[in-house]
């Protein structure tokens, strides 16, 4: 029904002073011109334009109410919602998927080798790539960290890369998040209802499965045990059930088939990790931690910690345990650091980026501190360690006195800040009360690295913002969500493993049904209430759907 289009273009986002933003679904930037589909859009345009508004809302909520039933949530404002999930999905066609896949994989070798460089011989700083003073000063620089690596060498397993489009269409890295990304099980999760809400738009598609990610991940994670270990022992180390991402870690448990334990599950002793089970000890060889570094080991880190397990880095430069990913790994999520990334790509590798950052303001230097305190008003400021959109400030959207607090702090602390010119995200028609209109979204691809070759998820995790106009899409500042579907190659032939309307949905539906895989047996903690705080701590330092910047 065509009237679910009608208007679509608006004053907002046809046009600003940074550009106007590259429409995922159509080309036509006029308000008056008719939509014209691009040709991925074609079909997913012709399904939804022959529903009526009534059955698109009767999905939606229908929708709405299975994740809140499954438990497939976020906090926003101390209300638990269930995750906004769009009608429209994100679909990239095989051609542009192929520069993003081999961008990611490519920008994840490079920060691979430069961890094992800083927590190393530092060859990269001696060569004058990036300076001492960027690594001793990040706050997640850890030296406890030095001399500890997997067996097989890989410290991210895992690796959350935000790209976007520029306003040319043209795919740029957002952010690096390699020590703990979350938002796969949204990604998984979005995929099946996505399948069973709108069944008649696979119809016609011919769409890359998702459902392989467990595997992948199982399989990395059991390639980095130690060398030891011939059948390895795997857990998730969840913070607690207080913990906003804990339905996350569930699945991923669930999926994989290994353990969910808290740090109270686990103990130390001769220099391995144990777990306590209703047989007796259980020794640990691979911990996927969901847990931040600081909340770790009270023996290396906050001492009042009840999240982690005293004694597991010492177990680990042992040798006798490996941590994905790897501790200390946040200083490759520094927003300075991001800057030298194209830098230690060609340093590393020998090779020209293959995805470009957005435009960055090194704010230690004075000649740019200069620049962007005179045009503050124009830009984005954003801080080195921040994530999920908080401490961003919006140069165009901000007040005369907020601007003025803004300089002063950026004069104070320049080593603390980035700056950036306004982006227009690229927008995607999504359901709002009035019918579709564009919004902004980012796209986080997941790469698993098993130490022999970097696999990129085809898809990743669309986040929208819903508000009109709105830049930020982190949920946690009330946006949502798309599934994100990848094109086959035209030219594999049909029988290849494309999902098809019938094989779309990859979890099991008890995978994916929100029963909790429940921790172990042990006894209750001396102080549950501390234990609590600390998990809305963590998750208040990086919030819903982040861990990492979600």
């Amino acid at each position: 029904m065509e009237t679910s289009f009608a208007g679509y273009w608006s004053r907002q986002t046809a046009g600003s002073r940074s550009g106007s933003p590259w429409d995922e679904m159509f080309d036509a930037r006029d308000a008056g011109a008719e939509l014209a589909a691009r040709d991925p859009y074609r079909s997913i345009h012709r399904a939804l334009r022959d529903m009526s508004a009534d059955d698109l809302q009767g999905r939606v909520e229908a929708l709405a109410g299975a994740y809140l039933s499954q438990g497939v949530t976020f906090d926003f404002a101390g209300e638990e919602r269930p995750f906004p999930l769009d009608v429209v999905p994100r679909v990239i066609a095989s051609d542009e998927w192929r520069e993003v896949d081999l961008g990611v994989a490519q920008r994840v070798r490079a920060l691979e080798a430069f961890l094992a460089d800083v927590y190393g011989a530092r060859r990269c700083v001696t060569d004058g790539v990036v300076p001492a003073p960027l690594i001793a000063s990040s706050s997640h620089f850890h030296r406890q960290a030095a001399g500890i690596v997997a067996a097989n060498g890989v410290r991210i397993q895992v690796a959350g890369i935000d790209v976007i489009r520029d306003e040319s269409g043209g795919w740029r890295v957002l952010e690096d998040n390699v020590r703990v990304p979350s938002g796969v099980s949204y990604v998984l999760a979005n995929r099946r209802a996505l399948a069973q809400m709108v069944p008649e738009m696979f119809a016609d598609m011919r769409v890359l499965p998702v459902v392989d990610y467990p595997n992948r991940l199982l399989g990395a994670l059991r390639a980095s045990a130690p060398s030891a270990a011939d059948d390895p022992t795997v857990v998730v180390l969840t913070p607690g059930v207080f913990n906003s991402a804990y339905y996350e870690h569930t699945l991923l448990a669930r999926l994989m088939g290994v353990e969910l334990v808290e740090g109270r599950d686990l103990f130390c002793s001769g220099g391995r990790v144990w777990m306590h089970t209703t047989t007796g000890p259980r020794r640990v060889d691979v911990i996927y931690r969901r847990v931040d570094d600081e909340y770790l080991d009270p023996q290396q880190f906050r001492p009042d910690s009840m999240l982690g397990a005293a004694g597991i880095l010492n177990a680990a430069r042992l040798g006798n345990v490996t941590i994905a990913n790897a501790v200390g790994n946040g200083v490759a999520d520094d927003k300075l650091v991001y800057t030298y990334v194209p830098d230690l790509i060609r340093y590393y590798l020998s090779e020209e980026p293959i995805l470009a950052n957005v435009d960055t303001w090194r704010l230690e230097d004075p000649g740019a501190l200069e620049e962007v305190l005179d045009r503050l008003d124009e830009l984005v400021v954003k801080p080195v360690d921040g994530s999920g959109g908080k401490g961003l400030i919006m140069g165009p959207a901000a007040s005369r006195a907020e601007l003025d607090a803004a300089r002063k702090t950026l004069a104070a602390d320049p080593r603390g800040w980035i700056a950036q010119p306004v982006v227009q995200l690229s927008t995607i028609p999504t359901l709002v009360d009035d019918g579709f209109r564009p919004r902004h979204s980012d796209l986080r691809p997941f790469a698993v690295n098993d130490g022999e070759d970097i696999w990129v998820l085809p898809g990743g995790l669309t986040r929208v913002a819903l508000p009109e106009g709105q830049l930020v899409v982190n949920s946690s500042q009330g946006g949502g969500s798309k599934d994100t579907w990848v094109l086959e190659d035209p030219a594999t032939p049909r029988a290849s493993a494309t999902i098809r309307a019938a094989r779309v949905a990859a979890p099991s539906a008890a995978g994916l049904s929100g029963a909790a895989v429940l921790p172990l047996p042990v006894p209750p903690l001396d102080d549950p209430q501390q234990q609590q705080q600390q998990q809305q701590q963590q998750q208040q330092q990086r919030p819903r759907q982040e861990e990492a910047s979600c």
